[in-house]
């Protein structure tokens, strides 16, 4: 019997959500051992300005996605397998410091830091 890392199990709560998400999206697909799903107009109607979202191991975007932000996005899968169901909590609070502290809510949010320099680094060969 093959066992479920526990990373996997970890994040599935957020899983979950990306999951219940997935349909409505137009492309689905096994990337990296996530659930991609690509391929929606309703985000942008609802005013969602990102491209991506990711919800443990499911990230869902609105357009295709290129290599960097691939990148980004799996960043965001390792942060969601490090906490869990804290995740959001986490990364709220990272905001949260981020405006007392004078600065961006998003572009310094310490979680979005760190996926974006995973994102700049070299792709595997």
């Amino acid at each position: 019997m093959q066992r479920i890392p526990v990373a996997r199990i970890w994040a599935a709560p957020m899983s979950a959500l990306g999951l219940w998400l997935a349909p409505f999206f137009r492309r689905r697909s096994v990337v990296r051992g996530i659930l991609l799903c690509e391929g929606a107009g309703w985000p942008r109607r609802l005013g969602w300005r990102y491209r991506a979202i990711t919800f443990g191991h499911v990230v869902l975007a609105v357009d295709e996605l290129d290599e960097e932000t691939l990148r980004h996005e799996l960043a965001h899968v390792r942060q969601c397998e490090r906490w869990g169901p804290l995740f959001i909590p986490m990364y709220l609070g990272a905001s949260v410091a981020a405006v007392a502290a004078g600065r961006h809510p998003y572009r310094d949010n310490t979680f979005e830091v760190a996926a974006r320099r995973v994102a700049k680094q070299a792709p595997p060969e």
